[in-house]
Formats: C-alpha cells, sequence, structure tokens
C-alpha cells in the first residue's frame, strides 16, 4: 500500500469511528423509525463516498464492500430496530459489527459447532495457494482464456476466504465478539440455494434475509422475497464493481444474480414436489459449480477484465507477493545472524 493510501487509511478510519459515533448516539436518544432514519441520512450519505479515498484497487474494493454495503444494510436494520447492532453496545464493539462483514454467533447456532472459523494451519495453506496462484499470472499471456478465468475464480474464493477471517480476528480483538465463519467449503455445494444461502460468504445472506428476503416473503410470498434478494444483491455488486473498474455500472453483474435467483427460485419449486428425481450429490455438486463458473465467466468477470481491472489485481497481488516474501527473507536472515552471533 502505497505511502498516500496509508495516509487515506488513517483518514477513513477516523471518518468511520465519527461516523458510527455519530450513529450510536443517535440510536440511543430516538425510536426505531422514521426519525433515527432521518437522523442516520447524514451517515448513510457519507459512508459510500469514503473508499473513493484509496488510489489502490484492493483497499477501494474492499472498504466498499465494508462500508457501502455492510454498514449501510445495519444501520438500516438499525433504524427500524432490528439487526445486530444495539446502541448499548461499547463503541468500539459498536464500530466492529457496524463496518465489518462479520455474524456475531448465536447461543444455540448448530453452524459454528459443525463448522469452527477458518484457523491459523489452513490461513497458512490457503495464503500459499493464493501466492502460487499469483506466481502462474506471469504466464497469462500464454494461458487459455478459460484457465485463466478459472484461477480468477479461486482467486476470488481465497481472497474472500483470507479478507473476511482477517475482519473476524479483528473483530474478536477488538471487542472479543464471537463470530460465525464467513464461509463453508462452497466447494462442496449441492445446489445454488446451498451455495448462496448456507455456504459463500454467510454475511451477505445474514444481511439480506433481514433487509430483503423477509419484508418481501411477508408481503409476496417466498419466491418472490428470494428473487428481490438476488436482484438486490446484483444491485450492490454493480456498486462494488464501479469501487474496482471506477467506471458506471454495466448491469452484468445484476443479470449474473437475477438469473442464478430465478434458478434458486426453480430449484426450490421442484424440491417441494415429493418423489420427483433429484440427482446425488455426486453429481449434483459439479453440476451446481459448474453452472457458478459458467455464468461467471459469462457475466461476473467482464465487467472486471474489459476495462483491464484484473491487471490492477494482479499487479497489486504480485507486489504483495514479493514484499511478504523479501519480508521472509529479511526475518530469516535476521534471526539466522541473532543465532550465528550466540554461537
Amino acid at each position: 500500500m502505497a505511502a498516500d493510501d496509508l495516509h487515506s487509511l488513517a483518514t477513513v478510519a477516523a471518518a468511520v469511528i465519527a461516523c458510527m459515533g455519530y450513529a450510536r448516539f443517535a440510536a440511543r436518544r430516538l425510536r426505531p423509525g422514521l426519525p433515527r432514519l432521518a437522523a442516520f441520512l447524514p451517515v448513510l450519505a457519507t459512508l459510500p463516498f469514503l473508499p473513493l479515498a484509496f488510489r489502490a484497487l484492493h483497499p477501494r474494493a474492499v472498504s466498499g464492500f465494508f462500508l457501502a454495503w455492510a454498514a449501510e444494510f445495519k444501520l438500516l436494520l438499525l433504524a427500524s430496530g432490528q439487526g445486530p447492532l444495539q446502541p448499548t453496545l461499547p463503541l468500539p464493539t459498536f464500530v466492529a459489527i457496524a463496518t465489518l462483514p462479520v455474524t456475531l454467533r448465536g447461543p444455540k447456532s448448530k453452524s459454528s459447532a459443525a463448522r469452527p472459523g477458518l484457523g491459523l494451519v489452513e490461513s497458512a495453506v490457503m495464503a500459499a495457494l493464493l501466492a502460487a496462484i499469483v506466481s502462474l499470472y506471469r504466464y497469462e499471456e500464454r494461458m487459455n482464456g478459460y484457465v485463466l478465468l478459472t484461477l480468477y475464480s479461486v482467486h476470488v474464493y481465497l481472497a474472500l476466504e483470507l479478507v473476511l477471517a482477517a475482519a473476524a480476528a479483528a473483530s474478536r480483538a477488538l471487542a472479543g465478539l464471537e463470530l460465525e465463519p464467513q464461509f463453508d467449503r462452497p466447494y462442496l455445494s449441492a445446489s445454488l440455494r446451498d451455495f448462496w444461502g448456507r455456504r459463500w460468504n454467510l454475511s451477505v445472506p445474514a444481511l439480506l434475509r433481514q433487509c430483503v428476503f423477509r419484508p418481501v416473503r411477508a408481503r409476496l410470498g417466498v419466491r418472490a422475497g428470494v428473487l428481490a434478494a438476488f436482484v438486490v444483491s446484483g444491485l450492490m455488486h454493480e456498486a462494488m464493481f464501479s469501487y474496482i473498474t471506477l467506471l458506471p455500472p454495466t448491469g452484468e453483474a445484476a443479470a449474473f444474480f437475477t438469473l442464478h435467483g430465478a434458478c434458486a427460485v426453480a430449484e426450490g419449486w421442484w424440491a417441494a414436489h415429493e418423489g420427483w428425481p433429484r440427482p446425488p450429490r455426486a453429481l449434483a455438486t459439479p453440476l451446481t459449480l459448474a453452472f457458478v463458473g459458467v455464468t461467471g465467466f459469462w457475466l461476473f468477470f467482464p465487467p472486471i477484465t474489459r476495462p483491464g481491472a484484473d491487471k490492477q489485481v494482479i499487479a497489486e497481488c504480485e507486489a504483495m507477493v514479493a514484499f511478504l516474501r523479501d519480508a521472509a527473507g529479511w526475518a530469516v536472515d535476521s534471526a539466522w545472524s541473532v543465532l550465528s552471533s550466540r554461537s
């Protein structure tokens, strides 16, 4: 991260703390409803602009997800008296829950018992795999386009796992929070509903379930609620892609998630009919992953690759890997020098 982005990080962090401190103050004094929502409007209007303070793509994209999506949705829920935020929380805890895409672990959570958070060994293995993928990008000019997109897909998964695990670790360290894992082995998904609802980036479906699915379901039914959640997810991904490329939305991410929403609704309709044939898990899992991959190649990645944002991602990743390699080499040399001096 360049020096100007380090300065931007300090500025953005200070602005976020100030915004959340004000939101917590307003929520403590106003009842849920329109008065609280009106009080939140300055914060809701400010947060989407803060990620634009970063020149580097990675901090701009990550902070866009944290602030313009997760924090906005959680504040909207707080305005209606719902969601994970409570005005009685200590300020550090309030800021951590509001701005990081984490889900508090409930006392009766089954997923937490079945699947612990990302451990140190898993994190190290994933980081090594990500570094290996980054090292392969030097041969991208000789790669088949679909092979390259497959590497991008694995890259996205590993990077999100590591970033969200780091966010969860920061939440634990700052506020002592017990959190749900953010992924649950999405490569084992046997359906689109399984992939998006129970395994992939779980903080997002948790927010969409409260903000979109439940209100729409109460008025129009389950299928409309599911489709609405996917449509809203698509619109938010359009915004996230704009943070990455600094270009207007193309509509392709919205089309990707709308398509997946329609297919998830069709899956639910089919599953509701007892006795109708279903593929065995050994077949359903590769079919699900193939559908996600093929539609991703078609609609998800082009808005990023077309303007060349993927090249910037690769350049920043290569710089980070080189920095970490040099830092590790320096640490080993320093330790060897200390041991040699003692012998």
